[in-house]
């Protein structure tokens, strides 16, 4: 007998028990329960946090900045459940479960890292602090969201409805930064997940159609949509063929649209006609029809302190004069925007929305 068959029938054998052993993803339909584990969401081990085989680790194509922390994000739908794409929005299924688990690189003495961001479809625990788990619930009613918040020993999350803080310090070439991570309490979890949308109920931001034409490796793997990879689960029925957006990170793609997708992701939820800024004006999703809705020679409607004595949202050539930019490189909470999820400044994204508008012709004269 082939000793490489039999070794294969092995492996193959055993891979197969690991799989039965795993849980089923538990939907609560109502009630949330204290503790993470009873979600089943997960495969815990010392060594490692992986999404179980019944979930499907995702990564949206342009990702929404939280003080440079990891993320590892999974969506579960259950047996015999299907979303739908209509109008090129993902419509979800009562039952579906999108988690975010929030992680930071340490070192050996247990010093948090600030480093760039990582593909990964499991978090090494020897190498990884984790912070917290949001949940996105589709329930009945709508959406629900909630945050669980992991115990200093990473053995396990707990619910905190009213969220929490955290004290923390991240060592990186440049220096040390002290800084407070803030995990959302369920109503600040509204308050972007709900912008986008005039129904007024909350909606996934990167579990959507337009960041999930892309692939899990995007850039690097254009060719294989993770809407395909839902499809291939009996999740979805194959789709119209849709474009995969420029991403933020990708050095192939125009400075413009690279500087307009990372508005779009980290500004756009609330700056649109229908967000919570919508009075503002501004429109940063991309979707602007003239120049000045999406801030060039625009003064400011309602910025007061936080224009930073600036007359417009974006000067022409004039990055430093520009109140989006001044915004951006602001953590005081009465001028900084984003004005939810964030303690630090990015210094990547400020690098590419001023490149940009270092670029732009023209005056406001």
């Amino acid at each position: 007998m082939n000793p490489w068959r039999f070794f294969a029938a092995g492996a193959f054998l055993l891979f197969s028990l690991l799989s039965c052993s795993e849980s089923t993803p538990t939907f609560h339909t109502s009630e949330n329960p204290v503790r993470l584990s009873d979600w089943n969401l997960f495969e815990l081990t010392p060594a490692s946090l992986t999404p179980t085989s019944h979930t499907m680790v995702f990564r949206p194509a342009n990702q929404l900045f939280t003080d440079y922390a990891q993320k590892l994000r999974s969506i579960w739908i259950p047996d015999g459940a299907q979303a739908s794409l209509i109008d090129g929005e993902l419509s979800y299924p009562i039952g579906t479960v999108v988690s975010k688990t929030f992680y930071y690189p340490a070192n050996a003495s247990g010093n948090l890292l600030r480093t760039e961001e990582v593909i990964a479809e499991s978090i090494d625990l020897g190498n990884n602090k984790l912070i917290e788990t949001r949940l996105l619930v589709r329930r009945e009613a709508g959406w629900d969201a909630f945050p669980y918040v992991w115990n200093d020993e990473g053995t396990e999350a707990f619910l905190r409805v009213a969220g929490t803080s955290k004290p923390m310090q991240l060592m990186s070439d440049t220096g040390n930064v002290d800084f407070v991570y803030f995990v959302p309490n369920e109503n600040q979890c509204a308050g972007c997940h709900v912008t986008e949308h005039p129904d007024g109920d909350m909606h996934p931001l990167g579990a959507v159609a337009t960041q999930l034409t892309a692939s899990f490796t995007y850039p690097d793997d254009v060719a294989n949509s993770q809407l395909s990879t839902m499809v291939e689960r009996g999740w979805l029925e194959a789709p119209a063929d849709l474009l995969a957006p420029p991403s933020w990170l990708d050095p192939s793609e125009t400075l413009e649209d690279r500087a307009l997708a990372y508005l779009n992701m980290n500004c756009g939820h609330c700056h649109n006609p229908e967000g919570a800024a919508d009075t503002s004006n501004l429109i940063l999703t991309g979707q602007h029809e003239q120049v000045v809705n999406m801030g060039v020679c625009k003064p400011p409607v309602a910025a007061g302190g936080g224009a930073g004595d600036r007359l417009y949202s974006i000067v022409p050539g004039v990055p430093e004069q520009s109140i989006l930019l001044y915004r951006m490189q602001s953590n005081k909470p009465d001028e900084m925007m984003p004005e939810l999820g964030r303690a630090l400044v990015h210094a990547e994204g400020i690098e590419l929305v001023s490149s940009w508008i270092a670029t732009l012709s023209g005056d406001c004269s």
